[in-house]
């Protein structure tokens, strides 16, 4: 007797990481219209300055256009998929034995992949009402408020979960296995906690609203710290812990985690400066935003090198990528693509050009732009391959015999 299995039959908190890479990747389409399409006077590009470019612009802009709005209407519908997805199969996963032997392991943080997710769609969802939207910009002062208790909820969701775990390891001496501490999957509650703070930072840059843009500075800044500090304490320990017992091999893509980790904080910090400089009139020099933004690209250019002789060294591609093994882990592995994309195309525009240092649409311009749009091309074709690995076709395997 036979039934049909895939591998993500077998749930685990951590495909909560598929709809976040999906959204992820809705944003990366969303970089060429906010940084290819004029949108003088606003701080993004909305439906009606990407309608006019398609109108007036060249040809190359104008398919660049058309295929910004193709990804960012698929990978958005993906991330809304998986999300939902998720949400259903975790329901379901709270009533099992496996969820609670995970809650009363070190595996407990892989829940901050939900609040993780919910946070990205909240962006996602943005991304798409400016894109399709017409006449959204004009209401959009009303919008921020939801998007804030939006923010808020899912904020409070993690600083939970997280007590939840700190208030167990901290007062229970020895339920914290520090031999299974070697990765970095302790550092998610740090990527959840960012991604909290880089969503109420949209707000703190985009409204016109004294209170509403200083309630979000106030309150970006309280869970960026929150993420900072987690990832460093979470870090360090976690090095530690490699140094003596080697990096667990399913869990090799978390060195990697520290990629977005800098690259949202790094958005947060672009968006609190622009909100602080229209607002309340603190104005920064670009050249110490390329500087700051260098620092944070040579911070991800290390740990993205030291994941990858990692994982070489392992053989974690040829196991769980090319392979016929499979890990919901796999899918942290987009998440520094996504990251490096989105950060490059920030360095080079906010950096760069607005340095003086290269002119936009210039042969270097064009050469680090096309680095970014490799990444995420690599990354579509991971989040597609990954798909069929766990959400395909089921194979075929012996059927367990009821007890």
């Amino acid at each position: 007797m036979t039934t049909a299995t895939r591998p993500a039959d077998t749930y685990s908190p951590l495909y909560f990481l598929g709809s976040l890479g999906a959204g992820g990747l809705s944003v990366t389409f969303f970089m060429w219209l906010f940084m290819w399409v004029p949108h003088a006077g606003v701080p993004v590009p909305t439906f009606e300055h990407i309608w006019a470019a398609l109108a007036t612009g060249s040809l190359i802009q104008q398919t660049a256009i058309i295929i910004a709005w193709v990804g960012i209407a698929v990978f958005v519908f993906l991330n809304l998929k998986y999300l939902i997805w998720n949400l259903r199969a975790f329901s379901e996963f709270k009533k099992t034995d496996s969820y609670e032997r995970l809650r009363n392991s070190n595996g407990e943080t892989t829940i901050l992949a939900m609040p993780l997710a919910l946070a990205m769609s909240v962006n996602g969802l943005f991304v798409a009402g400016l894109s399709f939207v017409p006449g959204l910009w004009s209401i959009v002062e009303y919008l921020f408020p939801f998007a804030m208790i939006a923010f808020g909820l899912v904020g409070v969701l993690a600083l939970r979960i997280i007590g939840d775990f700190l208030g167990r390891v901290l007062t229970k001496g020895g339920v914290f296995d520090v031999t299974a501490h070697n990765s970095f999957a302790q550092l998610l509650p740090a990527f959840a906690l960012a991604m909290v703070a880089v969503g109420f930072a949209a707000p703190a840059a985009m409204s016109h609203t004294v209170t509403t843009s200083g309630i979000a500075l106030i309150l970006s800044t309280f869970f960026g710290v929150a993420s900072i500090l987690y990832t460093i304490v979470a870090a360090i320990t976690a090095f530690n812990s490699m140094l003596h017992h080697g990096t667990a091999k399913e869990s090799g893509p978390t060195l990697m985690v520290v990629v977005p980790i800098m690259t949202i904080l790094g958005i947060m910090y672009l968006r609190q400066s622009h909100g602080m400089h229209v607002t309340f009139e603190a104005h920064t020099a670009p050249i110490e935003t390329l500087m700051f933004l260098s620092q944070l690209l040579a911070i991800q250019i290390i740990f993205a090198l030291l994941g990858l002789l990692v994982m070489r060294r392992q053989g974690y591609f040829d196991d769980f990528v090319f392979g016929s093994k499979t890990s919901p882990g796999s899918y942290a592995l987009v998440c520094p693509g996504v990251a490096l994309s989105v950060m490059l195309q920030f360095w080079l525009n906010k950096g760069l050009v607005a340095s003086g240092i290269v002119d936009k649409f210039s042969l270097a311009y064009i050469l680090i732009s096309l680095i970014a749009v490799a990444f995420q091309v690599a990354m579509i074709t991971l989040v597609f391959r990954l798909n069929r690995q766990h959400f395909g076709k089921p194979s075929e395997t012996m059927a367990v015999p009821a007890e």
